[in-house]
């Protein structure tokens, strides 16, 4: 049975990442109605991950005899001023995230609920991933400028990337739609 107080916040959790899905789809599409297909299907496998993540701790609370929450959200902003603007705005969002989880793992052992801390683990080493490829991200942005045949480049990269990222998704056994 798990604690109480550690349901809540997984509860939270799942409402957070469920959310952050609901962002990156926000992204994606404004990234496509702007010219950046790569960039866009990035964004939509990144929309889809986040889903993972939040099925991954539904499954994991309802595993443990606690009530996962589906709860109503908010629709996220749908406006964006320019593509490091989006990649600027992930990386802040994926800051949040790293924080809400290390704060979920520091409930998890106060509350001496140690499976619990354990399997949030694998949460930490994503959001340490997720932060340094966002990272780079808006380096290579940088680098590539703000010409059309530099941000032209960075898209064919991005599509690359998404290429990449479905097939590790696919592998760890979360599914994924052809975009």
């Amino acid at each position: 049975m798990i604690i109480n107080n550690v349901e809540k916040a997984i509860n939270e959790q799942i409402k957070r990442e469920e959310h952050s899905s609901r962002i990156y789809l926000s992204m994606a599409s404004w990234a496509e109605r702007n010219g950046f297909p790569g960039a866009s299907n990035w964004l939509y496998v990144q929309t889809e991950e986040e889903r993972i993540h939040m099925l991954k701790l539904v499954h994991y609370l309802n595993d443990r005899g606690g009530t996962a929450v589906i709860p109503a959200l908010e629709a996220p902003d749908a406006k964006f001023k320019s593509l490091p603007d989006v990649f600027q705005q992930v990386l802040k969002h994926e800051e949040y995230i790293s924080a809400s989880i290390n704060e979920l793992y520091s409930t998890c052992t106060k509350e001496k609920d140690f499976t619990t801390a354990n399997y949030l683990q694998w949460y930490i080493t994503e959001q340490i991933e997720e932060e340094s490829t966002v990272r780079n991200i808006l380096d290579q942005i940088k680098l590539a400028g703000s010409d059309k045949g530099g941000q032209f480049m960075m898209d064919k990269e991005f599509a690359t990337m998404a290429t990449a990222k479905r097939a590790a998704l696919a592998l760890s056994g979360g599914a994924t739609a052809v975009v």
